[in-house]
């Protein structure tokens, strides 16, 4: 019976849609995470008799039956989330579309919204990076040193860091290196709050200081976009759904012995 292998598929479609779920729900703390949200297509037809109407005569639609459901995409949504104050210098967030980008052991770039940035300190200066102590990059792709002895630390909308040095005259750090994509949503998740540009994401576009639509906030981080209240209801519905399509296999194994039945 179709209906057996169909209803598999229904199962096995809201076990992966409750593991999506379940990790927007352990996340709902994580810093500027985004929520993913499943998506489905159904499978292919069998086309039992299609329609076929001569001179305004036979059948006008098919007879098709089809074959389940399968996963095809786990969609994130970027829509920013709200703002936690923290007071911190280095913790900054992004009001609008962008990215930081941040430099690993291996040079490999990676871009990212946590904005939760440290000091990694050596002899005479410090150098700006991630909690993992991954290089924040600076325009320049260059990492952004701050020399010891430099205090008021401040960071503008457009992401350029100053400082006061011992004399109480404003010195020049750099500036946080800031990028979109023409298609954020085709970024490869790779964990730590990481994302890696791919073909369908296509290539970092830089944002400059003078066309910048979105802006840096010190002293402040992106919260979770994660909301509580509808992944429970996304949660209950696909526990509904599991049980339903579980209930369809019980019902087609009943009737498949109603039919042995039949010769005894």
């Amino acid at each position: 019976m179709r209906a057996l292998w169909t209803a598999a598929t229904g199962m096995k479609a809201q076990q992966f849609n409750i593991d999506t779920i379940s990790n927007n729900l352990s996340n709902v703390n994580t810093t500027s995470y985004k929520t993913g949200r499943a998506e489905f297509k159904d499978l292919f037809y069998t086309t039992l008799k299609r329609s076929n109407i001569v001179d305004e005569e036979g059948r006008p639609v098919n007879l098709e039956v089809g074959h389940g459901v399968m996963p095809t995409a786990t969609k994130k949504d970027f829509k920013p989330g709200s703002f936690i104050e923290t007071t911190n210098t280095f913790d900054v967030a992004i009001d609008g579309d962008g990215f930081f980008a941040v430099l690993l052991p291996n040079e490999e770039i990676r871009y990212t919204r946590d904005g939760s940035f440290k000091l990694s300190v050596d002899d005479e200066e410090s150098t700006l990076v991630t909690s993992e102590g991954y290089t924040v990059l600076s325009e320049d792709d260059d990492e952004i040193i701050i020399e010891s002895g430099l205090t008021d630390i401040t960071i503008d909308d457009a992401g350029y860091i100053t400082g006061r040095d011992e004399e109480g005259d404003l010195v020049d750090i750099g500036r946080l290196k800031l990028v979109r994509f023409t298609n954020e949503e085709g970024l490869l998740s790779e964990g730590l709050n990481l994302y890696s540009a791919t073909t369908a994401s296509g290539e970092e576009i830089p944002m400059e200081a003078e066309e910048m639509k979105s802006r840096v906030v010190q002293g402040y981080l992106e919260s979770s976009n994660v909301q509580v209240v509808d992944e429970m209801v996304k949660m209950i519905t696909a526990q509904r759904a599991y049980e339903i399509n579980s209930k369809t296999i019980q019902t087609s194994d009943e009737m498949l012995q109603l039919a042995n039945n039949l010769k005894r």
